[in-house]
């Protein structure tokens, strides 16, 4: 019976696999045939698929010049359901091409013949698009729309198009002159390395126009005459989407020029040669709605037309295959104040070091200006930068003190020094002696007692300081504000002489100018303040939000960290009260009547209200410092940083002065 049954399974098997056979219509071969030509096709490479009747290698040569136009975008190809008749396979492929702003859909066929046990593809143009004939190729025609521009507050024009020059050496006019003496006479004049583009101009074809540099029209002081007194040298006069000035605040705008082929690469077709895009600041996260869209036409012409052939094609007449529509870009509104912002960048011009001033209308949260110095060597300091703010954090310090019923009246204790865990702290050289032992909170403040607020460590927690902080606008998330900055973050736990750090601003406690700003700000307003600069985020309001958490960016000693900031705190404490705003406000007026910087007190207008900081960095003996101060004066707070300077009163205090006493 075994062997009957082992005989009757085998007989089963040979007729079931003679059925399959029988059934089998080869249609898995072309599937696996058109599977891999869809997959060749989307890849530009079909260097591996068989064809009949023709060589590969110039079946991928053809393809690549039909498609050379839309160079870098590939599509997305995919095989829909195989038809079969006898020997020929029929499948249709539908194309996907992401063209600029939109898409390009369409579907062709192709055609499959089988040869022994192999299928292979019938070479086609129209395979390739719809129509398409033998000998012709894809072209394309695109028209960028002019940038959008940037506004500040009254719709003061930060960011627009004005005139320029671009000075280079048009080798059609050299004639028989020398086109290395003539790059070097004109790298000369316009102060460009002559080496590298005497290089440039050699290697260049002899129709180009090689650029050596783009000089603004206005205040320009290389003349026509100068240049056209080169040989091949000319100026050719255009326009670009500039600020006032080369410098006008660079850090926190970007810039926008043509885009280069690392941008171009990384745009996955958005951009192409010759388009402008921004980079850096506002410029670049605002860029697509700024830049709008290209309108572009996609349209078939024989290969190999000469120049007038080309051009005849594009005034009419060629067939048209697709096409998207211009779309002019978004206008950026800001509440940048252009002569708040160019006053504080004049302040800022003769800091040596990275520094920053930043002021803003407590009433709104419109930030009116945001300046990094030329020592931040382009950084956006401003709203950026992460450093120990020192002894302005009193200012969080006095309000959770306040919190657990301290008055400004109230008596603190002010030794000389202190020591926490082994480690001694002492006040800032020159502390007044008149100030040391039993004072007011309102005293200690003024003259920025570190003791003082050290010794209040037991009755303050790490958690109470954090809960502080946030409750005036810090350590938190800015989602109004609509550019990329750093709030400040605050450990809500620490012990030791970490916590007594962080009651002199120091340890892990880090801001920003705008920070500092906002800080000083919901003092003056009487509630946390919430940061605006964008008006409108548009189309860039996605990429405001992501970038409205820290990034990386210099820490106390000026270089940027390998990470990201600590994280800061996602939601606010208990929002300052008006009567919490009060007290600190008596004391930060304390610090311009009875500290040391009465120097404000001659500022004309409302009474400005201070608090300087000092914070120490490095391992340096001495250690080096920051220098801050931050004022209210009216509806306006300012935060004035100096990375490497000396006491806060003594170096930033001036700058201040300076601006509160110009800024009217």
């Amino acid at each position: 019976m075994g062997n009957i049954s082992k005989l009757s399974a085998v007989l089963i098997g040979l007729i079931l696999g003679a059925s399959l056979v029988a059934c089998d219509d080869g249609s898995a071969g072309a599937q696996d045939a058109a599977k891999q030509l869809a997959s060749a096709v989307s890849a530009l490479d079909v260097g591996s698929v068989a064809f009949d009747g023709k060589d590969s290698g110039a079946a991928h040569e053809q393809l690549h010049e039909v498609f050379t136009a839309l160079d870098p975008v590939k599509p997305a190809v995919e095989n829909g359901e195989l038809t079969l008749e006898k020997d020929t396979a029929t499948v249709p492929l539908n194309y996907t091409w992401k063209i600029g702003s939109g898409e390009w859909k369409y579907t062709t066929s192709a055609v499959l013949k089988k040869s022994g046990d192999r299928w292979l593809t019938v070479w086609n143009p129209a395979t390739l698009v719809p129509g398409l004939a033998a000998g012709e190729i894809l072209g394309t025609l695109s028209q960028s729309p002019a940038r959008a521009e940037i506004l500040g507050a009254g719709d003061a024009k930060l960011v627009t198009y004005r005139p320029v020059v671009n000075v280079g050496i048009d080798k059609p006019l050299l004639a028989s002159a020398d086109p290395a003496a003539s790059a070097t006479q004109l790298a000369r004049l316009v102060g460009v390395d002559p080496a590298a583009y005497t290089q440039q101009v050699q290697a260049a074809g002899p129709e180009a126009f090689v650029a050596a540099i783009t000089l603004r029209e206005d205040g320009r002081t290389i003349t026509d005459d100068q240049i056209s007194g080169i040989p091949g040298a000319r100026a050719i006069r255009d326009s670009l989407p500039l600020a006032p000035t080369r410098t006008f605040a660079r850090a926190l705008l970007g810039s926008a020029a043509e885009a280069n082929a690392e941008q171009i690469e990384k745009s996955g077709g958005t951009l192409k040669a010759g388009d402008t895009t921004g980079t850096g600041g506002l410029q670049q996260q605002y860029d697509a709605q700024l830049r709008g869209s290209n309108g572009t036409q996609v349209y078939a012409e024989k290969a190999g037309l000469t120049a007038e052939e080309r051009q005849t094609l594009l005034n009419g007449g060629r067939r048209v295959l697709f096409q998207t529509d211009m779309k002019v870009g978004t206008l950026l509104r800001t509440t940048l104040d252009p002569n708040l912002q160019q006053l504080a960048e004049d302040i800022l011009a003769k800091v040596g070091p990275a520094s920053a001033i930043v002021a803003l209308r407590p009433s709104s949260g419109a930030v009116l200006a945001a300046a990094s110095g030329p020592g931040s060597n382009g950084y956006d300091t401003a709203l950026l930068g992460q450093y120990a703010p020192g002894s302005i954090f009193k200012i969080v310090d006095s309000l959770a003190m306040i919190r657990n019923g301290i008055t400004p009246d109230s008596s603190v204790e002010c030794p000389a020094t202190l020591t926490v865990d082994g480690r001694t702290f002492k006040n800032a050289e020159g502390y007044p002696a008149s100030s040391l032992g039993s004072v007011t909170l309102r005293d200690a403040f003024a003259h920025s007692c570190n003791t003082a607020f050290i010794n209040a460590r037991e009755s303050v927690s790490q958690a109470q300081l954090e809960a502080a902080a946030t409750s005036l606008g810090v350590a938190v998330e800015a989602p109004t504000l609509g550019a990329g900055a750093f709030l400040g973050s605050v450990p809500g736990d620490a012990t030791g002489t970490e916590h007594a750090a962080s009651m002199i601003g120091q340890g892990k406690v880090l801001m920003s100018p705008l920070a500092a700003a906002i800080m000083a700000g919901s003092v003056a307003k009487g509630s946390p303040v919430s940061p605006q600069l964008v008006v409108n985020p548009g189309a860039g309001e996605a990429a405001a939000d992501a970038a409205a958490s820290p990034s990386a960016g210099p820490t106390a000693s000026g270089i940027a960290p390998a990470s990201s900031a600590p994280a800061p705190a996602k939601t606010s404490g208990t929002p300052v009260t008006a009567a919490e705003a009060a007290a600190l406000a008596d004391m930060m007026r304390a610090v311009v009547t009875s500290g040391h910087t009465g120097f404000l007190a001659s500022v004309p207008g409302a009474p400005v209200a201070a608090k300087t900081g000092t914070a120490e960095f490095g391992s340096e003996n001495p250690p080096q410092t920051h220098a801050w101060i931050v004022a209210v004066h009216g509806d306006l707070a300012v935060a004035v940083f100096v990375e490497e300077g000396g006491l806060g009163a003594t170096v930033s205090g001036p700058l201040l002065k300076e601006f509160l006493t110009a800024a009217g």
